[in-house]
């Protein structure tokens, strides 16, 4: 056994009368991850919280009699859990785009051991979940308006590498203050005004609009450049414990069918869990939702990591990686084979929101009857105004981005009047007055829509 990857204690125990000795082996099995970090909950907190790893830890053959004791360990970013995996501390680790990559890099350079992408967690085809906020009074409404500012982030995040990369393309690289914080205080200095602007992963954009702190000027789908998250193991454990690694990958599987079941149960449990808001929460599980989660290990993906990684290159200096070694899929294909299910079918399937959520009502989540659906925005508005005029505040409100089909806060997303009476809702206001310009249209209010129906 490597005592770099687990740390395995044998444990003696008297049996029998006759004072004959066993040798009982116990198996440490630690996993990182990041509970406020939405498109990681299947791989960390929900395994956690529903126990669905020890449902799915072998007991025979060589396992029989083995003891088994895991660990999770929470984190508001990936790169302190690649420090403990580098440090022989962790086998597992559950992070975003950026930090696998340099998750697997830093261990080829090291030469000691190895790291393994196994599994994606969650993702957004167009990089949503990654955004640039500012607080709700400042006057920056543009990348262009950066120049000069100082924009926080944490540092070898996800959405860090996201603006990296937005930022080269823009050639503003070199014009803008880079400061690493947080995600809580980049957070809370959004909210006090100490910040020009934050650049955040899944979900905390969504969560500062929905506390009315900040206002996203860039959200990651206009980079077109996909986001995910996915877990690393280490490869010794996995050359010693190919069987626990197998465990695991199912107990994520699991923990995806437990979301995709029931998201908004799922919602209210993982606030409850984590802290983060439940009507956040539904924003990224709901139908329609922010992100899909789904495990397999797509060649969209790996295409994507090697652009990334050959911008960390250029940008940070970050080692070269070997994709051919580094990307494992027998794990989950092995699984999810296993389930009855078709692997590569599931790997061709990409959810896209622009045709995928065509169609889709919008959702009012009353704080006394629940999630009501409507089919079209002018019943929504409808629905909306009744709700109101019986004295109740809606805890939560969705809809649709009619371009990109991205799910929208409703008191958030910015909406044109056409002149036939209808509606239709979008991320970005330029994006609303564009359509209004092209049709006719006018752009109006969230607020000023329900109020001219229940005045």
């Amino acid at each position: 056994m490597t005592s770099q990857t687990i740390k395995t204690t044998l444990l003696a125990a008297t049996l029998l009368s006759s004072g004959g000795i066993a040798l009982a082996e116990t198996i440490s099995i630690s996993i990182g991850h990041q509970s406020t970090v939405t498109n990681t909950v299947p791989g960390g907190i929900i395994i956690e919280k529903l126990e669905l790893l020890q449902k799915h830890l072998p007991t025979t053959g060589r396992y029989e009699g083995v003891t088994y004791d895991v660990s999770y360990s929470d984190y508001t970013s990936g790169p302190p859990i690649t420090n403990q995996m580098l440090a022989g501390k962790m086998q597992f680790g559950v992070m975003g785009d950026y930090p696998l990559i340099v998750n697997g890099a830093t261990f080829q350079a090291g030469g000691q051991d190895e790291s393994l992408l196994i599994q994606i967690t969650g993702y957004n085809l167009k990089g949503t979940g990654n955004g640039l906020v500012v607080p709700v009074d400042s006057d920056v409404n543009t990348l262009e308006d950066l120049r000069g500012k100082s924009v926080s982030a944490p540092f070898g995040s996800a959405a860090w590498g996201m603006f990296l990369s937005v930022m080269s393309r823009e050639g503003l690289t070199d014009d803008i203050t880079y400061v690493n914080q947080s995600p809580p205080v980049g957070v809370n200095n959004i909210a006090m005004g100490r910040i020009d602007a934050h650049v955040d992963f899944t979900p905390w954009s969504e969560v500062m609009e929905f506390r009315g702190t900040g206002r996203k000027i860039y959200d990651g789908s206009e980079s077109n450049i996909p986001t995910f998250h996915g877990t690393v193991v280490t490869k010794s454990f996995a050359d010693e414990y190919p069987e626990i690694v197998d465990a695991y990958v199912k107990a994520t599987l699991e923990a995806q069918d437990w979301l995709n079941a029931d998201p908004l149960n799922a919602a209210i449990k993982v606030s409850e869990w984590t802290g983060i808001e439940k009507e956040v929460l539904y924003l990224y599980f709901s139908d329609g939702g922010i992100s899909t989660f789904e495990s397999s290990i797509k060649p969209q993906w790996v295409e994507s990591l090697k652009e990334s990684h050959a911008l960390l290159v250029r940008e940070r200096d970050v080692p070269p990686l070997d994709f051919d070694k580094w990307v494992v899929d027998s794990y989950v294909q092995a699984a999810v084979t296993e389930r009855g299910e078709d692997y590569e079918a599931m790997v061709d399937s990409v959810v896209d929101t622009a045709v995928a959520n065509v169609g889709k009502p919008m959702e009012i989540w009353h704080p006394r009857d629940g999630i009501s659906t409507y089919p079209t925005l002018t019943e929504f508005f409808a629905a909306l105004a009744e709700i109101r005029n019986t004295g109740f505040q809606p805890a939560a409100t969705y809809v649709y981005d009619a371009e990109s089909g991205l799910k929208l806060f409703g008191n958030r997303a910015f909406y044109v009047a056409g002149e036939d009476g209808s509606y239709a809702a979008f991320l970005k206001r330029d994006a609303a007055a564009d359509h209004a310009d092209a049709t006719g249209g006018s752009v109006v209010d969230f607020a000023n829509i329900v109020d001219s129906i229940s005045g």
